[in-house]
Parts: C-alpha cells; structure tokens; sequence
C-alpha cells in the first residue's frame, strides 16, 4: 500500500541510539553505527522519532509499504523484553562478587545480603613516565566491581545486591579512558554498562522496571563527552521519571582523554 513511513539518511546518521529510544514500536534499531527502519510494518508513521534526531537524518516519505501491524509490534516487543528468571549463558547469572574488607563509606550500599568516543580517531599523547620494572611493581589495585554480570541487557530485573544500591549506569568506554574508574565511581556502586550506539534497542524500558521493582538509594550515570552517548543519559532520564520515584541522580561526563569535564 502507499502510505508515509520514516526515511534514515546513513549519511547523516551519527548513531546516537536517540530515535531508536522514541521510537516505541520498535522499528529502528542500530546496527554497524547507524540508525536503521528494521521492518515496514513496524512504523506507524507518526513521527515520534524526527524531533529527537540531532542531525536531521530522519524525514518522512511517501512509498509502497506495508501497512502498520499491531499485532507483530506487540510479539515484537514482548520478545525483546528480559527474562527475569536465568537461562542460556553461565556468564550471565547474577551474583554478588565478595571481597575482603571492602571499603564502605557512609550512605554506601553493604555487598548484598540475602557512543562510544566518536568515529573519529585519534592518538592521545601524554608525558612519558618510567615505568617499574613487573617484579618490582606496586601490588596490583583491587577490583571494586560488586556484582555479575554488568552489562545492562545482562543484568536481571531483581537482585538481592540491588536492595539498597547506589547504581552506577556507565558508557562502555569511560573506564577505559579515566584511569581511576574503580576507586572513584564503581567503588559502592552495582555496576551496570551498555553503549546505545552499539546495543540494539531502548535501556529505558528495562532499567524502569528495575527501578520500581527495587529500593534504590541513588543513582550516577557516567558517560563520555561524545553525541552518542546522549543516549545512554536520555534513557537514564526517561526510567527516572517513568519509575514514579524520587531518586536522588548525578551526571559525570569524561573527555576522551580521560579527565572529567562535567558533574
């Protein structure tokens, strides 16, 4: 049938994930850094995808297309929900990850009980510093991490390490480009990773559900200074306030040469 439907311009496409987030049908989704219209029948045609694009790749247009299914968008995004029981890889079960006296500072959660840096590369130069010989080096720092798995679409929606967490929600990249990731931000924090530009679908809708259907104490999101990141954080926002709860939230933002330009 002829009807109007979403047009994605690849060209001017930056892969920020933000269209794929507005979109609640679950039409478009990225793959290999661009946004893309993964089935006709999935577009209702409304639009709410155009206003958040940051660079004017989404239009509509007027073509033979197949008309809007409700039902196959229904099956569609139940299938792309969580399973909230385990099943599948090892890796992914959730446990709490126990350490020797692990440093708890007042406010802190106690271990339970019961995107990208753009497309653009660059070298990063920084002063040389002699480096220690492996034998007489410094004692390795201690991993902060509190709990497996991390990455978002991973996690389960209920955890008993989540009961009164303060929930760490960073951009895959950020520890690596900031030196200091586990002593400052993961150190009592429940850890959960993703980047929008490379993870197909909406964190919103998960991480809603994980934070109505547990006591969370506080919430930090760390991303870098990069468009598709931007993700990450609306996503963050929208579960803030769909979730129905005042939870206390703080944004870091880290440059690509790892110093922190924003909180």
């Amino acid at each position: 049938m002829l009807r109007k439907i979403i047009k994605i311009d690849e060209e001017l496409c930056n892969g920020c994930g933000l269209c794929a987030s507005a979109c609640h049908e679950g039409a478009i989704a990225i793959k290999d850094g661009k946004a893309k219209l993964i089935r006709d029948d999935y577009c209702d045609g409304l639009g709410n995808c155009l206003p958040v694009c940051p660079t004017g790749a989404i239009t509509f247009e007027e073509r033979e297309a197949a008309a809007y299914d409700e039902e196959a968008v229904k099956k569609h995004i139940e299938a792309q929900k969580p399973s909230p029981t385990h099943g599948g890889c090892p890796g992914s079960m959730a446990r709490t990850i126990q350490r020797e006296n692990p440093a708890v500072g007042e406010g802190a959660p106690r271990p339970a009980h019961g995107g990208c840096p753009g497309s653009m590369a660059r070298a990063i130069h920084r002063e040389e510093q002699a480096a220690p010989r492996m034998a007489a080096a410094a004692p390795a720092a201690q991993s902060e991490l509190m709990q497996w798995p991390v990455q978002i679409k991973l996690v389960p929606l209920q955890a008993p390490y989540f009961d009164g967490a303060n929930l760490l929600i960073a951009a895959d990249c950020t520890a690596y480009a900031y030196s200091n990731f586990h002593s400052d931000f993961i150190r009592n924090h429940v850890t959960l990773i993703g980047c929008p530009k490379l993870d197909a679908g909406d964190y919103a809708e998960k991480l809603t559900e994980i934070l109505k259907l547990n006591r969370i104490r506080s919430v930090k999101v760390v991303r870098m200074q990069v468009p598709c990141c931007g993700g990450l954080e609306d996503a963050v926002k929208r579960a803030l306030l769909a979730s129905g709860k005042m939870i206390p939230w703080q944004v870091v933002v880290i440059s690509t040469d790892g110093e922190i330009v924003d909180m």
